[in-house]
């Protein structure tokens, strides 16, 4: 079972990527995903989640910014980042959890992605 993300890389302030996380070795589509992100010094934060329903959750910093969706038949999700601010900048991480935990905390999710670098400049 691997989860792999990328789409990461170095942006301005105010511009916009768009994550992807490919999952292999099983199907998540009864999951809930998530992304989660690192910045040096600080511990893993949640960025954003999306049930096996659909439903999607977002951090209050992300909130309005950031979506989150899935492509079931692909096996991916994605994490559309838009008005990237330089505090954004952190290794992102993706995550697959079974159905029905907290989407904001990290012990729920059993597969974890390596992360990709998002880099924002000022």
């Amino acid at each position: 079972v691997q989860l792999q993300a990328f789409g990461g890389g170095l942006v301005q302030a105010g511009g916009s990527l768009r994550l992807s996380c490919a999952a292999s070795g099983r199907t998540f589509s009864s999951y809930d995903m998530g992304w989660f992100r690192q910045a040096p010094g600080k511990e893993r934060e949640f960025v954003a989640a999306i049930s096996w329903s659909g439903i999607t959750y977002y951090a209050d910093s992300v909130k309005g910014r950031f979506t989150i969706s899935r492509d079931k038949a692909k096996n991916t999700v994605y994490l559309q980042m838009n008005s990237l601010k330089p505090e954004d900048t952190a290794v992102y991480y993706c995550a697959a959890g079974r159905a029905g935990g907290s989407s904001w905390l990290k012990g729920r999710y059993d597969y974890w992605g390596q992360g990709t670098l998002v880099t924002v400049s000022s």
